[in-house]
């Protein structure tokens, strides 16, 4: 180990907590800066009730802030998820500090500006402090400092993938020491010669070892019970890093059931705490936009009505969760017409089917403003794999492999394919599977930030769009 490589590693618990008094200095200083920007530059010194309120909220960030997880490691992560954590936890942390002020009944002697100027300062300083942090350990990382050692037990394909993943990923700071397994016929694996495991033990205890790795293929899992049992006294992180190339994974991770720990392969995102999170957005925005679009929908109703005889809404069976059939509404678009059983005819962009006004509708995706009372039944979701009429499923699911994995969550007015263009007709299988692809990675990276993400690109290019009709 070179000089100075394991410093940051030894001080760890003193980095950490420098970390916590910064937010709590960055707590104060945005409270501070902001009853600047709101009294002026003659009141430098709070109120006691201002200065109070500041306390209260410092302290609330010593307690909220490790319960989100915001201290723990980022090193192989995304700059971007440290600051959406700060984020978060700001956000908890300004929502306890508003109850305690309405249940003690002192909101009215607090001004709302400064709040809101406290509440945005507190979230700049947060992220700024974050990246510069996150940023200073990449670069100190690069530059051979804070490295993690690692030992990989495995070979073939498996271990060729983390050694390349750790060779083009210098800034996370792992460096792998050795790699052992037994393989007759097989030397090294990019340049590691491959040691046998029977020396696995003493090398760790000889060397300054980190990580070890058990990436071991799944035929070979049989020798984990031994290789663990090597390990039992090494004091370094053993991580098992199962072999899934061959199997399809959706949102996966490990589940305990019944006391079990389970490896998910595929599962929903929208369990416990998700999918509280997920009933409420749905619930508060559906009832905010019923109530802003009524007047527009009321007058979308009676134009309906007045444009074609028949009923104002289109009432039709699709496939929603878990794959039962619920009934979605939209504003009736085409004259009322039969269908030949068990077929679906897709709109098409001059299509003779039309209403007056059902091209408009379309265009404008003002047909679909009723589903929001799908939302608000808890049917459907404000974003989500669109729902496909259920004779379309029945053909897709046949010739689009994992086509009903759409399923694992409730379908959504809007959704990522929507967004990025993927409306209209699907003439071919190919225009399904692009549209079933965008939908599982929805479903993969599902989160409150991702939906809210989504609901606002919506209305700059979800609604109006060359593929509606």
């Amino acid at each position: 180990m070179r000089l100075g490589e394991g410093v940051l590693k030894r001080h760890a618990g003193a980095l950490s907590m420098a970390l916590r008094l910064m937010d709590m200095l960055t707590c104060i200083c945005a409270g501070l800066v902001a009853f600047v920007l709101r009294f002026g530059t003659d009141n430098l010194i709070p109120s006691p009730n201002y200065g109070a309120l500041l306390v209260i909220g410092t302290l609330l960030t010593v307690i909220v802030f490790p319960m989100t997880g915001l201290y723990r490691s980022w090193r192989t992560r995304n700059p971007l998820a440290p600051a959406g954590r700060a984020l978060v936890a700001w956000c908890l942390v300004f929502a306890a500090l508003l109850i305690v002020l309405v249940l003690g009944k002192q909101a009215e002697h607090f001004s709302r500006l400064w709040l809101a100027a406290w509440f945005l300062a507190g979230a700049l300083l947060l992220v700024l402090l974050r990246w510069l942090t996150y940023g200073l350990l990449k670069l100190l990382r690069q530059r051979g400092y804070n490295r993690r050692y690692v030992v990989i037990v495995g070979g073939g394909e498996h271990a060729r993938e983390l050694l390349r993943q750790v060779s083009n990923s210098l800034s996370s700071g792992f460096r792998v020491l050795a790699v052992f397994n037994d393989v007759e016929g097989v030397k090294d694996i990019w340049g590691h010669p491959l040691l046998p495991t029977a020396g696995l033990v003493d090398f760790v205890h000889q060397q300054v070892v980190d990580e070890i790795w058990l990436a071991l293929p799944l035929e070979q899992s049989h020798r984990l019970r031994n290789i663990l049992a090597q390990l039992s006294n090494c004091p370094a992180n053993v991580r098992y890093i199962p072999d899934f190339r061959d199997l399809y994974l959706l949102n996966h991770g490990v589940s305990d059931v019944l006391g079990i720990p389970m490896i998910d392969l595929t599962s929903s995102p929208l369990q416990g705490n998700g999918m509280l999170v997920k009933v409420l957005e749905d619930r508060l925005l559906a009832a905010v936009i019923l109530l802003l679009a009524s007047p527009l929908m009321l007058l979308i109703a009676l134009g309906v009505k007045l444009s074609s005889p028949g009923p104002v809404l289109y009432r039709q069976k699709r496939h929603g969760w878990d794959g039962r059939a619920i009934e979605v509404y939209k504003f009736r678009t085409m004259r009322v017409h039969k269908e030949q059983a068990g077929r679906v005819t897709q709109a098409s962009p001059d299509d003779g089917r039309f209403t007056p006004i059902g091209g408009w509708l379309r265009r404008t995706s003002l047909d679909e403003l009723p589903q929001f009372f799908n939302v608000l039944q808890g049917r459907m979701s404000i974003v989500g794999p669109r729902p496909h009429a259920v004779e379309h499923n029945e053909q897709y699911r046949a010739i689009i492999n994992r086509y009903m994995l759409r399923h694992l969550v409730k379908p959504g007015i809007t959704g990522w394919a929507q967004i990025n263009g993927l409306r209209g007709m699907t003439e071919t299988p190919d225009k399904m599977q692009k549209r079933v692809e965008f939908d599982f990675y929805y479903i993969e990276n599902w989160s409150l930030w991702f939906d809210l993400k989504i609901i606002v690109l919506t209305f700059f290019m979800g609604f109006v769009n060359k593929n509606a009709y």
